[in-house]
């Protein structure tokens, strides 16, 4: 009997051990950030995100960024055959509104065609546009695909003001357990249509009252509010590849906020499935 809770302590100190040393061996996510392009701080706000992923999740990310301010920034990892081989998820993070070429475009997409997960912020949205983007476009149109792969099409945004943030679909992984919250200044990128996304969350701001040049505004001018879809997920392709986006995510400060960082970081777990139906993290995955 003496030697019973010896042998106990050490079976499962034993079994401790093989857990822990299984949690040790599983692989970190790669993860690449592509940034770059027109009106964004992108020189600080991949860094951000790179600290922010990588101190929240098992994860090594490397990042393509181009220091080119335009709307005309490309890049040269997505010219490389097979450019995405390497990563278990790419982070869309770049505005590129006027880059236009079909055959660019078609390589970006043909790697998320074949099932490779992506999360795309912001700017992302307006980037990789042309023909009548402005209106409605129709499935399989030429100039459908970059907003076939997001799930959602936007084409503009308002003025700068806090928007207030509301989880939707409080039952998803990515949204489990996450509080409702306000920005601060930030921009509302508009819905021109839902295509095969499926929203997680709806973005409210008040719109102050505008003149128009030469115009002064009436005594009576009031504030409008605004309501879009500001996260949501899609399936894309024949693969039905997971797709994360989130038009929030202007400024630095909100790309540093705790807040962001949990929502990407649990888009990044879910597009990659390692993510369980209560929003934790895989055995291996969570820090």
């Amino acid at each position: 009997m003496r030697l019973f809770f010896p042998l106990l302590t050490l079976a499962v100190s034993a079994a401790l051990f093989l857990a822990q040393a299984a949690d040790t061996a599983v692989k970190p996510l790669r993860v690449l950030i592509v940034a770059g392009g027109c009106c964004h701080e992108y020189d600080k706000q991949h860094l951000v995100l790179k600290e922010g992923i990588e101190s929240r999740i098992n994860a090594i990310v490397d990042v393509a960024y181009n220091p080119d301010k335009t709307t005309k920034a490309t890049f040269e990892i997505y010219k490389a055959k097979d450019w995405a081989k390497d990563f278990d998820v790419i982070i869309h993070d770049e505005c590129s509104a006027d880059v236009t070429d079909p055959s660019y475009v078609a390589a970006i997409l043909d790697a998320h065609k074949a099932g490779k997960p992506a999360i795309n912020l912001h700017c992302a949205m307006h980037s990789y546009r042309w023909g009548n983007f402005r209106e409605p476009v129709k499935a399989g149109a030429d100039n459908a695909g970059w907003y076939e792969m997001i799930g959602l099409q936007s084409t503009g945004h308002g003025p700068q003001q806090p928007i207030a943030i509301t989880f939707t679909d409080k039952t998803h992984p990515i949204t489990q357990g996450l509080e409702n919250w306000t920005t601060i200044n930030e921009e509302l990128y508009n819905n021109i249509q839902v295509l095969t996304g499926k929203p997680l969350a709806s973005g409210v701001q008040i719109v102050p009252p505008k003149a128009k040049k030469g115009e002064t505004l009436p005594p009576d001018a009031k504030a409008t509010e605004a309501t879009s879809v500001v996260a949501w997920t899609n399936e894309y392709g024949p693969n039905k590849t997971k797709i994360f986006s989130t038009t929030i995510g202007h400024n630095t400060a909100t790309v540093g906020d705790a807040r962001y960082l949990d929502l990407i970081t649990r888009g990044i777990l879910w597009t990659t499935g390692h993510i369980n139906e209560n929003g934790k993290a895989a055995p291996g995955y969570g820090k």
